[in-house]
C-alpha cells in the first residue's frame, strides 16, 4: 500500500501526543507499505479552523493515488469541517483507532462530538447555577449534609459528561445505534474499536445502557 501520513495535535505540551501517533502509524505499516510524505499540524489554541497540512496532504494523495493514513481519528473529529474536508475530497483514508467504521459513522461521530464539546462548558456553568441557587456553597466542609450529597451527585454527573472516555464513546454509541446494534453488539464494537470506559476499563452491556 502507498500511504501519505497526517498527524495533528493541539498544543506545545502535547508533543508527546505526535511521538505516540508516530508509533501508532510505524507498528502499523507493512514491509513492504510505503510511505510517500507525512504532514504535521498543530492547533493554534484560537478557533480558527486552519488546516492547511491537511489541504497539503489530500492533494498530495490525490496527485498519487495514496491513502491517506491517520493514527487518531479524535485528532480530526473534534469538529466537522476536518471531516467533511476529508470526505468530500473522495480521497481514501484510514483512521487506526477506528478501523471498522464507514464514512457515514465517522462524520455522525464528528457532528456529534463537537455537539458535545459545545455543551460541556454550558453543562458545567448551569450546573453550578443550580447549585448555588438552592444555598450549596461549593467546597465547603459544611456541605456534609443532604444539600452537600446532592452537590456531589450533580457533580458526579457534570464530570461523567465531561469525561474524554465518555464522550468519544456516546458518540459512536449514537452512530451503532442507528445500525440497529443492540447493547451488547455495541459493547463489542467499541472494545474491537478501542474504545474504554471513564476508568480506562473494557465496556460490557451495562455500561453501554448507561450512557445512552
Amino acid at each position: 500500500m502507498q500511504y501519505i501520513t497526517y498527524y495533528r495535535v493541539s498544543t506545545k505540551k502535547q508533543d508527546l501526543g505526535l511521538e505516540a501517533q508516530q508509533t501508532i502509524i510505524s507498528n502499523y505499516l507493512k514491509s513492504d507499505d510505503v510511505v510517500l510524505a507525512s504532514y504535521s499540524e498543530k492547533e493554534t489554541g484560537t478557533k480558527k479552523r486552519v488546516q492547511l497540512e491537511l489541504d497539503k496532504a489530500i492533494e498530495h494523495c490525490k496527485q498519487t493515488g495514496s491513502t491517506l493514513l491517520i493514527a487518531k481519528l479524535d485528532r480530526l473529529a473534534r469538529n466537522v469541517s476536518f471531516i467533511s474536508t476529508l470526505m468530500d475530497s473522495n480521497v481514501e483514508f484510514k483512521a487506526l483507532d477506528m478501523p471498522h467504521a464507514n464514512k457515514l459513522t465517522i462524520h455522525i461521530f464528528a457532528a456529534i462530538a463537537e455537539h458535545e464539546a459545545e455543551l460541556i462548558s454550558q453543562r458545567t456553568k448551569a450546573a453550578l447555577q443550580e447549585l448555588k441557587k438552592k444555598g450549596v456553597k461549593l467546597g465547603k466542609p459544611e456541605n456534609f449534609n443532604q444539600l452537600g450529597r446532592d452537590k456531589g451527585v450533580q457533580t458526579n454527573k457534570a464530570k461523567a459528561s465531561n469525561n474524554e472516555n465518555n464522550r468519544k464513546a456516546k458518540a459512536y454509541i449514537k452512530s451503532l445505534l442507528l445500525q440497529g446494534l443492540n447493547y451488547s453488539q455495541i459493547a463489542k464494537e467499541l472494545n474491537l474499536n478501542g474504545f474504554t470506559t471513564s476508568r480506562g476499563k473494557r465496556f460490557q452491556a451495562v455500561q453501554v445502557q448507561r450512557l445512552v
